[in-house]
């Protein structure tokens, strides 16, 4: 038996599914199992916006050094949104690998290799 709950919009979702062992059987038949790899596979994002975080990250990393309104319109183009750059700035402030400086006209933001 299988119990799904949630919503669809405003309205409640609780559903469910009683299966037999043949259709188990059926369904497991449809799925393909692989083996485990013999060394685990590397850290990849597990969302879209640790995906961009990790860019916004790289951005900067590759960089070296950018100003805020240059790095701002860098995350826009990334995000699509100013104010989704706005918030990757604020989290960059935050970020143990970054150093933000007061510039003349302008914060700049500089990636610190912390790696020895």
């Amino acid at each position: 038996m299988v119990r799904i709950r949630g919503m669809i919009g405003d309205w409640p979702v609780d559903l469910t599914v009683e299966l037999d062992d043949s259709d188990w059987a059926k369904l497991g038949s449809q799925l393909q199992v692989s083996e485990a790899p013999t060394s685990p596979a590397p850290a990849k994002p597990v969302s879209q916006d640790d995906a961009v975080w990790e860019t916004t990250k790289d951005l900067l990393r590759k960089a070296g050094q950018l100003s805020g309104p240059e790095l701002l319109g860098q995350l826009e183009a990334l995000t699509g949104s100013t104010g989704a750059g706005k918030r990757l700035l604020v989290r960059l402030r935050h970020c143990a690998e970054v150093k933000v400086v007061s510039g003349a006209d302008s914060p700049i933001y500089s990636w610190i290799d912390r790696q020895p």
